[in-house]
């Protein structure tokens, strides 16, 4: 008998009875997108209100007693754990010293120091976000397993303007105008020449002794720029997930996942984009495709559509250690492909199928995947908002100026934001053919890409923003073809950000040397040797085998090292 066709139009009550549960667990940072502030924000919404129903406990007084110096004058030590945060001097402008100075963040890890053995010192680029998100690859990660090979010591350098290395009262336009590529790597080459490590009698200063720098993602880009411009103190450099070419518009991001996620899983986000952008433009059905999604007081239909396309920032999150990554993208292609009713002999045929559809008013017709789409964003996106006491309209709209002009220090979603509106761009958009297959909507554009550059930052009396940010001060630096002695590349073959990296389809091959290591990391994602586990043996075999050969090109470096 043939299953039961599913061509029926279903009235509201049926529509809304499927729930699906979405995990709340914190994803890794997200790519910037329209969105990714609203999040932020929501984020902090949530905080607040987990806040507020804390029980208060007695007020305990801070002991600082235990605050320590070092021999050097610009260097502070907090004491604490393994990894106590300690701090560095640093010129807010290193073009002006009248400027004044701020104290920038690091952590340090002597548990497999050799005294007087040289060095070399490993240290790892916090980049956009705080530093003590890098901790773990201090102490089992990245830095733990060069360390332990080489007998040196490990550091995590808090990048400028992130966490605690704050060198302003707050991120208005003008009091970011110091949070650019050039002040931020003449900060790691003033820390490599100068720092003195609490504890450590022997000078660790380069060029004394080898510094091996690393990165990952946006600091991946800035450890390669680290060793073409400042050679005579970073002796090597590993660059993982680098995006060193900077771009305006960063479609290829969502072709990756296009082309590398689960077939069915794509088949049924690309007709329900396709779909949803036909509908949009039909007037009485604008409203009740809206409300389908919870998302009815959106009455622009890009915000509608960014939102839309939220879960597909889930893909940047994987990662080979469960304990590390995430599996909301997994969940929500679990999501859509749900049978409805337990029918599951429908569920298995082809998106489009005609026993697959569904009736609108009008006559228009739908796959019952768009009603599953729906579902999984009200259960999650549309119910997380309402119960963090947010109206739709201000959990996700992208049209009031007013709501992205604080500026306290606390709204560090200005930070990143403010360095892809200045120097590195990286725009989410629909791709530029209009026939070219896409998971993104047509109205992801670059004028609604770019416009919260113009709203969240103001003309300034000292810094006026671009009108587009001047990608060339990244590119200039080398771009595709980066290349120099001691300088390592390492992508995964299916990171949404490897066509910005060296390991792009739009970048001239090249081999893979000891003195220029150039390696992919099969099924790999986003920095994918950056963390590990204590024991590497109980890596699976392909992070095993990038952290051996990490561990023996950076070997082989140093033993061509001549201080």
């Amino acid at each position: 008998m043939k299953a039961l066709s599913t061509r029926f139009a279903w009235p509201s009550f049926v529509l809304f009875s499927c729930v699906f549960a979405v995990s709340n667990a914190a994803d890794s940072k997200l790519r910037f997108s329209p969105q990714s502030i609203n999040l932020w924000r929501l984020d902090a919404q949530e905080k607040a209100l987990s806040a507020a129903h804390l029980t208060v406990s007695p007020l305990v007084l801070q002991d600082t007693g235990n605050v320590g110096y070092s021999a050097s004058p610009t260097t502070f030590l907090r004491q604490g754990d393994e990894f106590p945060e300690q701090y560095f001097i640093q010129p807010i402008d290193h073009h002006d010293p009248t400027v004044g100075t701020f104290r920038q963040r690091y952590w340090v890890n002597t548990r497999h120091y050799i005294p007087d053995s040289g060095g070399p010192v490993i240290v790892l680029d916090g980049g956009e976000t705080s530093g003590e998100d890098r901790i773990p690859f201090l102490d089992t990660g990245i830095v733990d397993i060069l360390a332990k090979a080489t007998g040196g010591v490990g550091v995590v350098l808090e990048h400028r303007y992130y966490g605690k290395s704050i060198p302003v009262s707050d991120f208005s336009t003008d009091n970011l105008r110091w949070l650019n590529n050039d002040q931020a790597a003449a900060d790691s080459a003033n820390f490599i020449a100068n720092v003195e490590f609490y504890g450590i009698d022997e000078d660790l200063t380069a060029p004394n002794v080898p510094w091996i720098y690393y990165g990952g993602s946006y600091a991946g880009a800035r450890s390669a720029h680290m060793r073409i411009l400042y050679p005579e103190l970073v002796f090597g450099a590993i660059a993982s997930s680098a995006v060193t070419h900077a771009t305006l518009s960063n479609w290829e991001y969502y072709d990756i996942i296009r082309q590398a996620a689960d077939p069915n899983c794509i088949a049924h986000i690309e007709n329900a984009v396709q779909t949803l952008d036909v509908l949009l433009e039909v007037p009485y059905l604008n409203s009740y495709v809206k409300g389908l999604f919870g998302l009815q007081d959106l009455k622009q239909d890009d915000d509608f559509m960014s939102v839309i396309e939220i879960p597909l920032g889930y893909w940047q999150a994987k990662n080979w250690d469960p304990s590390v990554g995430s599996q909301k993208f997994d969940e929500f292609c679990e999501a859509l492909n749900k049978p409805i009713f337990g029918a599951t002999d429908i569920a298995a045929l082809p998106v489009g199928h005609e026993d697959r559809l569904l009736r609108l008013p009008g006559g228009h017709w739908i796959d019952f995947s768009v009603l599953l789409y729906a579902q999984y964003i009200r259960d999650g996106l549309v119910e997380r908002c309402l119960n963090a006491g947010m109206t739709v309209g201000e959990c996700y709209g992208t049209y009031n100026d007013t709501a992205f002009l604080e500026t306290s220090i606390d709204q560090d979603w200005r930070l990143w934001t403010f360095q892809v509106c200045t120097e590195w761009g990286y725009f989410f958009t629909a791709p530029p053919d209009p026939e070219h297959p896409k998971i993104v909507s047509k109205l992801m554009t670059m004028d609604y890409a770019t416009k919260i550059c113009q709203q969240a930052f103001p003309p300034g009396k000292y810094f006026t923003v671009p009108p587009l940010p001047n990608i060339t001060t990244v590119n200039i630096l080398g771009d595709f073809a980066i290349s120099v002695d001691r300088l390592a590349f390492i992508d995964g073959d299916v990171d949404p950000w490897k066509p910005c990296t060296p390991h792009s389809r739009y970048a001239d091959d090249r081999k893979d040397t000891i003195l220029r290591p150039f390696k992919l990391i099969p099924g790999g994602v986003h920095h994918y040797d950056e963390n590990g586990l204590r024991n590497i043996t109980d890596e699976p075999p392909e992070i095993q085998k990038i952290h051996y050969e990490m561990i023996n090109f950076v070997l082989e470096w140093l033993e061509g090292f001549e201080a």
